[in-house]
């Protein structure tokens, strides 16, 4: 997951990987009392625990269960914050149609597939998994975005985070120990986040909603459409066993609402590009807290295979990352030679 540079209105993703852009903040926004870094750590913190609190709610709760009570928590907070803002829900009937589309591939589904996936895979390999977006997103952009042409080093990083993946899963073992269902299901669930941010971003740049109204709406029909689904595909819970339920609400709570205005404030503060380097902490910290705190095995190909793919997603971005900081040295020699031009031309008159 990273943080497009997207226009101001339009609304990012949740998770345990959400990135959205910043919405209209007050002027002074930026000037915190907390140090910048030290958020910037606590959303790491949070996104890289979101696959524990996960494996943990689904010991309790069935998986569409742990996902609706995460969006209904996240919405919560992010209704207060509009609130708080006085944020308007959007009028357009186009803009909540385009937003059922965003709600499911950047929540309901996503969301539903981590939890599915993490009944037979442990928290880590989700984790890991969920690190793929960016490579999943570069090769869907080629296709679905003609701004975005393949350069040898994003086609690289493509190449490479692909054989990442394969070192994690253990290819030349033939996959063996491995649960094919759970993994398909949380590469997929990677999937569905740039496929979403692909559709915002044609249907939603612009709009004349804030980034947060928009985010808010998302997760409040997100929180309809599994509102809708759950009781289909699930029985009533038995009771509410503490731990679990906790679990459940702390994710959505914290590591969905409360996160996404964390990082609304960082994007606003420190720019698209550094905030988004947040992605690649996510997996190391999931990877921690699942050998830590639930004793998950962990072989040598698993973190190998991990930064493999940290490093084929950091060249996918590349080319975002030097668009967004300073120009390419040759764009940079010809303004300067322009200027050089120009003082010439002042100092002969």
């Amino acid at each position: 997951m990273n943080a497009p540079s997207a226009p101001r209105a339009v609304p990012g993703t949740p998770s345990s990987a959400e990135h959205p852009p910043p919405p209209d903040l007050p002027a002074d926004a930026g000037r915190r009392s907390v140090d910048w870094r030290i958020r910037f750590a606590a959303l790491a913190l949070i996104w890289g625990f979101s696959f524990l609190l996960i494996k943990v709610g689904t010991d309790g709760y069935a998986p569409l269960q742990v996902s609706f009570g995460r969006l209904f928590s996240g919405a919560a907070v992010l209704a207060v914050a509009m609130v708080v803002r006085r944020e308007r829900l959007p009028r357009s009937v186009k803009t909540w149609g385009h937003l059922f589309v965003a709600a499911l591939f950047l929540n309901a589904l996503p969301f539903s597939l981590f939890a599915y996936a993490e009944l037979t895979i442990p928290s880590t390999l989700a984790g890991i998994c969920n690190a793929t977006s960016p490579l999943w997103g570069m090769a869907l952009s080629l296709v679905a975005l003609s701004e975005d042409r393949p350069t040898r080093r994003r086609v690289a990083g493509l190449g490479l985070g692909f054989i990442g993946v394969l070192t994690v899963l253990g290819a030349w073992q033939g996959f063996s120990g491995l649960d094919f269902a759970g993994t398909a299901m949380a590469l997929l669930a990677a999937l569905c986040y740039p496929i979403g941010w692909i559709y915002v971003r044609r249907t939603l740049t612009g709009n004349d909603s804030s980034a947060l109204a928009l985010t808010g709406s998302q997760l409040l029909v997100a929180t309809v459409q599994l509102a809708l689904v759950t009781p289909f595909f699930t029985a009533a819970p038995d009771g509410f066993p503490l731990l679990p339920t906790l679990s459940v609400l702390a994710l959505g709570s914290i590591g969905t609402g409360f996160a996404m205005l964390l990082q609304y404030e960082l994007v606003q503060e420190i720019g698209p590009t550094t905030a988004q380097m947040v992605t690649y902490f996510i997996p190391v910290i999931a990877t921690a807290a699942g050998v830590a705190l639930l004793g998950e095995q962990l072989s040598w190909n698993t973190p190998v295979g991990a930064l493999i793919v940290l490093a084929g997603a950091a060249l996918t971005q590349s080319r975002a990352r030097s668009s967004a900081g300073s120009p390419p040295r040759k764009a940079r020699r010809e303004r300067n030679g322009r200027r050089t031009a120009r003082g010439r031309g002042l100092s002969r008159s």
